[in-house]
């Protein structure tokens, strides 16, 4: 075997092929990769978790002014967070038009039915009432309506959030008959 004693010191002393620098390769996107549905449906998907965050964090802040305070309902904050439609509507006007002492689910049902033509039983006024409250307690922490026996009447919520007490809109209600 014969040793390397020297090293030489020469300029190309290792022979390299001169590779001709490729192209980059066109990347394919992910829409081309799964399709351009499934990739939209990934992002809706992503966007609407997002958007679920955001509402769990709005509702911690108000319930922390709630806490502290500082959280005042109008009526419209109350109907869109009940999700009240027109049917609801009118059942709160008919418990808010009780006044304190509550009214019966089937009063409310025989007075809507007669007055606006629903087809409404007891026992579908009292689902409304408690999904109502379920989904404003969800929301703002605190409750429209309140059990008073086999009644239903507004909590005090419900009758500041509306900005007066039935007396108000019982006296509004005189003065403009003797006005006419």
């Amino acid at each position: 075997m014969t040793e390397q004693i020297k090293q030489d010191v020469g300029e190309e002393l290792v022979q390299m092929a001169e590779k001709e620098p490729k192209k980059p390769r066109k990347k394919r996107s992910q829409s081309d990769k799964i399709g351009t549905n499934k990739y939209t449906q990934q992002l809706v998907k992503r966007c609407l978790v997002g958007i679920e965050d955001i509402k769990a964090e709005l509702r911690w802040v108000r319930h922390k002014l709630d806490r502290l305070g500082e959280a005042n309902y109008s009526s419209s904050d109350i109907e869109h967070f009940a999700k009240a439609d027109e049917v609801n509507l009118a059942i709160i006007q008919q418990v808010r038009e009780a006044g304190s002492l509550g009214v019966l689910p089937k009063v409310v049902a025989a007075d809507l039915n007669k007055r606006c033509g629903y087809c409404l039983r007891y026992y579908e006024v009292s689902r409304r009432i408690v999904r109502m409250n379920k989904k404003l307690h969800f929301e703002t922490g605190k409750l429209l309506f309140e059990k008073r026996g086999h009644r239903w009447a507004l909590t005090s919520f419900g009758f500041e959030s509306w900005g007066r007490t039935i007396e108000e809109v019982k006296l509004e209600d005189e003065l403009e008959v003797s006005a006419e």
